[in-house]
């Protein structure tokens, strides 16, 4: 589950975006002490995702809703499922519809989006993990979609590890002299972090296998061709990272070259939101 602390940040920023001084249509129609129930209707066949986030929205909000769970994060829906409801005041209901079905339709897209892209590699080794090209303010949430969707998270932040990308290098005036820059700064600060360099090419791959001194080594915008060959010549000394141009429809061609991960942009930056709604139950 997503930390606490973040998401009641996210979500109490989200309901003063959203509500402002009051719902007043909500207001000005629905009594106080009207009580009622919702369902969350599936209208679009995934994967779902963001269940545990929208019961966290409701508690947070008034916690005196109650919500039944019927269909848990992770599991592939067809349209007219009913995914859960809940029951409490009618008011709270409806000034919660929206950030629930945002943050749902939102995260069951990335869900589904990623549970195609691991379905592409079933069989093989190859993991396929997310990228830092998130939507602002709701990383956390879009790498936990991801999870639930059957992918992997890379480093979730500029903090949590080393990757040494193409700027960095052509900066720091060259391959060699990046890897020695962040060593000196690892040692200095006392931090122990995993340290990932980007190559653009074979000769690259030789430089930093000559160099050392790194964990993982992503060869970015390589053919499928130059993907195996870097594999062939890294021998297991490093993990491996394909990245830049790999889509649904090639993904298992740089898969077969046995490199370990596959980072892969579109798995948040992409998405179609799947359809969702969040309708009144009449006795």
């Amino acid at each position: 589950m997503i930390d606490a602390e973040y998401l009641r940040d996210f979500v109490s920023s989200s309901f003063k975006e959203d509500i402002g001084d009051g719902d007043h249509t909500s207001l000005a129609c629905i009594p106080a002490t009207a009580q009622g129930k919702a369902r969350l209707l599936v209208k679009q066949a995934g994967v779902l995702a963001g269940v545990e986030v929208a019961e966290f929205i409701f508690r947070f909000f008034d916690p005196d809703l109650r919500m039944q769970v019927l269909i848990g994060d992770g599991t592939r829906i067809k349209p007219q499922d009913v995914a859960f409801t809940v029951e409490g005041s009618v008011r709270s209901i409806l000034q919660c519809e929206r950030l629930v079905l945002n943050v749902m339709q939102h995260m069951s897209g990335i869900a589904t989006q990623t549970a195609a892209y691991v379905a592409a590699l079933e069989g093989m080794h190859t993991r396929v993990i997310d990228t830092r090209k998130t939507t602002p303010g709701m990383r956390l949430l879009d790498k936990e979609a991801v999870r639930i969707g059957g992918g992997e998270n890379h480093r979730i932040g500029l903090y949590d590890m080393i990757l040494i990308k193409d700027n960095h290098i052509d900066f720091a005036g060259g391959i060699t002299q990046a890897i020695d820059a962040v060593h000196r700064y690892l040692e200095a600060r006392g931090k122990q972090l995993k340290i990932e360099i980007e190559t653009r090419s074979l000769d690259d791959v030789r430089t930093v296998l000559q160099k050392g001194g790194i964990d993982r080594i992503m060869l970015d915008n390589f053919s499928p061709a130059e993907t195996c060959a870097a594999v062939e010549l890294i021998a297991g000394r490093y993990e491996t990272e394909s990245s830049g141009g790999i889509t649904l429809d090639n993904i298992r061609d740089y898969a077969v070259s046995g490199v370990d991960f596959i980072s892969v942009g579109a798995l948040t930056h992409q998405i179609r939101s799947l359809d969702l709604s969040l309708k009144a139950v009449m006795a």
